[in-house]
């Protein structure tokens, strides 16, 4: 039993997930798909750039080794000069395309784990120099199948560069009977079209790459059975502190309730078991409970109303009808309308001096009085 309590078999959390990846800088990644990403980028970019750029690089060659004998001896800082101007324009020349590279590079890790800062990776780790630690990666099973992604990789992309030169073999040879300029500006639009094409294969590789990656991530991430309950009662919290809480709730909100007993019109007690405080008004739609209790808290009700002088009337039908069938806050049911408004009427008589006789015999419904029921 305590085997299976420390296998790691349930899935990760969201909560889990969240902190690998805020507090320890864990995300899924796949560095086949990054180096793909940047490859067939750069790829694009000599494919719609390299004529341009080859034959920039032809004037610039040009440009930079013809210059006047006189000119050169009489000024020793031409040739600096010369370069400054030179490699500032080279820059300006291939900035579009390092910017499309530094996109790429900036963009990839969005497609599985996104970005991640964490100071953890930083931190110096002495057991990373440990050569027994490393020969147990490089012979662990995650070794052994990075070993053949490699082996994969090579075979693959080696088979289709062969390919793809000896397919282009004859255009390659073509190059020496053309023109530099034009032959330079042919060289790189084969090259790109050649590197696209032998890049183009690593595609497989990032396909089995990916899925694997994000396996391996969650993988790495279960949690055992005791994890998963320990971070559930820390979601939804102890029972001791809800408990504490749910006390503290209850006595603010008996607190809150005591104040609304001396503007309550009527207290209905059970005589001792129940208590319930009713208020009206003309803007009501119905009376309206304000105080609800029994026997300790139906005591203190009674206590309270007795202190303001609120009216107390004994009807144990009734008491236990309210006291079952509404919350503080509820309007009284409407199966209670006939019995309330007598004890209404009963208490607006005594409160203008009529000596008149405590209602008996009220309407309350038996299925709405548990002490009729049983």
């Amino acid at each position: 039993m305590a085997e299976d309590k420390d296998q790691r078999t349930e899935a990760p959390s969201g909560r889990r997930l969240e902190k690998a990846r805020q507090e320890e800088g864990q995300v899924p990644h796949s560095r086949e798909l990054s180096t793909f990403a940047l490859l067939i980028a750069s790829g694009a970019g000599l494919w719609a750039m390299g004529s341009h750029l080859m034959g920039y690089l032809s004037d610039m060659m040009t440009r930079g080794l013809v210059f006047e004998r006189a000119l050169a001896f009489g000024d020793p800082f031409l040739m600096l000069r010369r370069f400054y101007v030179l490699t500032s324009r080279t820059l300006l020349e291939f900035l579009p395309f390092m910017a499309l590279l530094i996109i790429v590079i900036l963009v990839s890790p969005r497609l599985m784990g996104g970005w991640v800062f964490s100071f953890k990776k930083l931190r110096l780790n002495l057991g990373a120099l440990n050569p027994i630690a490393g020969l147990a990666r490089m012979f662990s099973m995650n070794g052994f199948i990075e070993l053949g992604k490699a082996t994969l990789k090579a075979l693959l992309v080696g088979g289709v560069a062969a390919f793809v030169i000896w397919h282009n073999k004859e255009s390659f040879f073509d190059l020496v009977r053309e023109p530099l300029k034009i032959g330079l500006s042919h060289l790189g639009h084969m090259v790109a079209v050649s590197f696209l094409e032998i890049v183009a294969s690593m595609l497989l590789i990032v396909a089995v790459d990916v899925p694997y990656q994000l396996w391996d991530y969650k993988e790495k991430l279960k949690m055992t059975k005791d994890e998963v309950k320990q971070e559930t009662k820390e979601e939804l919290g102890s029972p001791e502190v809800k408990s504490k809480i749910r006390r503290m709730q209850l006595e603010a909100a008996r607190r809150r309730m005591m104040t609304e007993i001396p503007k309550a019109d009527v207290v209905v007690t059970n005589p001792t078991h129940y208590a319930v405080a009713l208020r009206y008004q003309e803007n009501m739609g119905a009376p309206v409970v304000v105080a609800s209790g029994a026997q300790l808290l139906a005591s203190r009700i009674r206590e309270v109303a007795e202190e303001n002088h609120v009216p107390i009337l004994e009807a144990p039908p009734l008491a236990r009808a309210l006291y079952f069938n509404t919350e503080i806050g509820d309007e009284i049911p409407e199966a209670l309308y006939a019995a309330v408004a007598e004890v209404l009427a009963y208490v607006y008589q005594v409160k203008r001096g009529m000596n008149v006789e405590p209602p008996t015999g009220l309407p309350v419904p038996q299925e709405l009085d548990p002490g009729e029921r049983e």
